[in-house]
């Protein structure tokens, strides 16, 4: 064999491999830029690759369905044309940080503007990508849309802080509200024994209704903090809103519309009538303040079921069926900012003297303290829409006794033992009953109570009228003890707080009678006849 021609052989077969190799490295190229483009495409999370001015060269299917844009209408865009411009400016120093080599990654949480002007919130992770000369080519971002989750962020830390105030609005309350029960007896007593014109009837009146309002507020801050006790009964919301019509059409006044749509088949709700009626008449004057020039105003009913796409995107929400109550009205509408913090008490947009800034802080605690959800949707001079859920029940309508709004104070001859740590409370009430006619045995706490009901046996105990929660011994374990000794006793219990565990768990069962510090002598008077003669 040729040497000679054997080494160029060699060396043509290496040239054709060499070709080969050339191809081969161009195809595997070609794939990985085909499987990268392809990831670009189809990825679910956005891709804005931006160059070193902040100008979009390019953007992938995800971006563009995010924010509402096509590719040629994002493309040479400024980055900071997309995001927010109420956010603080905090990406721009990164950005900066980034291109001039300081950091090669960077995340941050940013609300970026789609097209049709509504904010998203987006999770953004930049990384810089340097050629071949490590000089800085463009950046790479990737947008991640997390709104859902950012919601739920604010509404478990709204439920936090609305939890938190209400305890402390609870606690201030309840201790209130034994001063204002003394303020306002005593106010009611000396009214009694002072003639028509006599000068100090004036200045005790003035007191009687100064503290008559401040148990207004108490009520309400009790309602807030859901550690008021409700008269729960089964109702049918759509004829507690027939009844409220004539009064709510009076409130609004005649340059306002009023219509309701009432579901036909409308389950039933079990919840304080009184107090869904104060929720109702609170909403409708929200409602008629927002709308001066006048408007639209509807209030409708439905029968509504919770999924759990629902539950998940609603902090507090439990599957099942609830009944809808919706209050829309056509007026200003609210900001974020207020929508925000709306349910917070003494939060207010109106000018001084005009409210307290208890209304809606109210309906948030009642709507809770039934077991039901509240959630407001509202745009700027588009108006406002509450949306009130409440628990669907299976049980029949509760009827309802007629009122007394009567002054007059009903007597008896009945012995009663009055339990109460309170002594101002005790002494107040002890001295009305007695002016009434009873015989009252006063105790501090249940032990001395018990011990009172030792020494009176054989003799009757007609009424044993305790506080619902004192120390050493609370309210129901005084009413199973005491009864072993006085099985027939009537039982009324007083309250000026109590928190939801100790309500479904412990005290007021269904059944008991309540009297609600801060009480008037009539208040007190004609309980106890009530609870007397059942």
């Amino acid at each position: 064999m040729d040497p000679k021609r054997d080494k160029n052989k060699q060396q043509g077969k290496g040239a054709v491999l060499n070709i080969y190799d050339g191809k081969g490295l161009r195809e595997s190229q070609q794939k990985k830029e085909g499987k990268f483009r392809a990831i670009f495409e189809r990825v679910a999370t956005g891709i804005a690759l931006v160059d070193t001015e902040g100008r979009l060269m390019e953007s992938n299917p995800a971006l563009q369905k995010m924010l509402g844009y096509s590719e040629e209408e994002l493309r040479n865009r400024f980055l900071t044309e997309l995001l927010s411009s109420e956010d603080p400016t905090a990406d721009i120093e990164l950005y900066q940080e980034l291109i001039s080599g300081k950091r090669d990654h960077f995340q941050i949480e940013k609300r970026h503007l789609q097209k049709d002007g509504s904010l998203i919130w987006g999770l953004v992770n930049a990384s810089l990508f340097r050629d071949e000369k490590e000089a800085p080519e463009f950046a790479i971002f990737m947008i991640e849309d997390i709104t859902e989750r950012k919601q739920l962020e604010n509404q478990f830390l709204q439920s936090q802080k609305m939890e938190t105030v209400g305890r402390l609005a609870g606690g201030i309350a309840h201790d209130f509200n034994n001063l204002l029960t003394v303020l306002s007896g005593y106010a009611q007593l000396s009214l009694q024994g002072v003639g028509e014109n006599d000068p100090i009837k004036g200045n005790l009146e003035e007191i009687k209704k100064a503290t008559e309002k401040a148990a207004g507020l108490t009520h309400q801050l009790l309602a807030f903090s859901r550690r008021q006790i409700l008269d729960m009964k089964v109702i049918d919301l759509n004829a507690v809103l027939m009844d409220l019509d004539k009064m709510l059409r009076r409130i609004i006044g005649e340059d306002i519309e009023l219509k309701t749509i009432l579901a036909e088949d409308l389950g039933r709700v079990k919840t304080d009538r009184g107090q869904i009626e104060q929720v109702i008449l609170n909403l409708v004057v929200n409602a008629r303040d927002a709308m001066p020039k006048g408007g639209k105003l509807l209030l409708e009913t439905s029968n509504i079921e919770f999924d759990e796409d629902y539950v998940r995107h609603h902090i507090g929400a439990k599957r099942g069926w609830y009944i809808l109550l919706s209050v829309s009205d056509t007026g200003c509408g609210m900001p974020p900012d207020v929508r925000e913090h709306i349910f917070e008490p003494f939060f207010t947009t109106k000018k001084k003297g005009e409210g307290t800034g208890l209304g809606l802080s109210t309906v948030y605690g009642i709507i809770k303290q039934s077991g039901g959800n509240i959630w407001v949707y509202s745009e700027i001079n588009q108006g406002t829409t509450f949306k009130i859920y409440l628990p669907r029940v299976e049980e029949d309508v509760d009827s309802f006794p007629p009122r007394d709004d009567s002054e007059h104070l009903p007597k008896g001859n009945e012995t009663v033992l009055l339990v109460e740590d309170d002594v101002s409370v005790r002494e107040l009430a002890a001295r009305v009953l007695r002016d009434q006619g009873y015989t009252v045995l006063e105790a501090t706490q249940g032990h001395e109570a018990l011990s009172l009901a030792h020494e009176w046996k054989g003799r009757k105990v007609d009424l044993l009228l305790t506080d619902v929660v004192m120390p050493q011994m609370g309210g129901r374990e005084l009413v199973s003890q005491f009864r072993e000794l006085h099985p027939n006793v009537k039982v009324l219990f007083i309250s000026g707080y109590s928190d939801n565990t100790i309500i479904h768990q412990v005290i007021v069962k269904p059944g008991d009678h309540l009297l609600q510090k801060p009480f008037s002598l009539t208040v007190l008077a004609k309980k106890v006849r009530e609870v007397l003669d059942q």
